[in-house]
């Protein structure tokens, strides 16, 4: 078992009043991906193959969406990589080591619960892992809001 610290996962979960199918439908359909995440994405998610496009979030829109699919395992367990909080157009963020993002389904209660997790993040350069890991909690956190609103369901967790 790895030794991780504090600052290289984020977790996050929301009970979500919807099937797992419909939240299925809307984590890995790109369209309803990007409409619930604010991302304009060029193409469908396949395992092995890299989704571009971007981002459609007022005053972001200068950055790109890159992800590397990893796995899809149908109304269960998705997971990309990508390099998070991209946020300067003049830095080259590809020669550092991709985070990890997985969601994980479950069937509870009312409808499904969602988790996210993403790690890596000591593994991103000093300078900016410390604002990567505290923007991208702070956004999934809102993104949680976002996709729950997307399935019509209102979070109870």
């Amino acid at each position: 078992m790895t030794n991780r610290s504090e600052t290289d996962r984020i977790e996050k979960s929301v009970e979500l009043r919807a099937d797992v199918g419909r939240v299925w439908r809307a984590l890995t359909d790109h369209r309803e991906f990007g409409t619930w995440f604010r991302a304009a994405l060029d193409g469908p998610f396949v395992v092995g193959r890299t989704v571009l496009g971007r981002i459609t979030i007022p005053g972001y829109e200068h950055l790109r969406f890159t992800a590397h699919v990893t796995a899809i395992e149908p109304e269960r367990y998705f997971a990309f990589t990508w390099h998070p909080y991209p946020i300067d157009p003049d830095r080259d963020y590809t020669q550092e080591e991709p985070t990890l993002v997985e969601f994980t389904l479950s069937p509870s209660g009312e409808g499904t619960l969602l988790r996210v997790v993403e790690s890596g993040f000591d593994r991103l350069p000093a300078d900016r892992r410390e604002d990567a890991f505290r923007m991208n909690s702070n956004g999934w956190a809102a993104q949680l809001g976002h996709i729950a609103a997307h399935v019509g369901s209102t979070p109870s967790a």
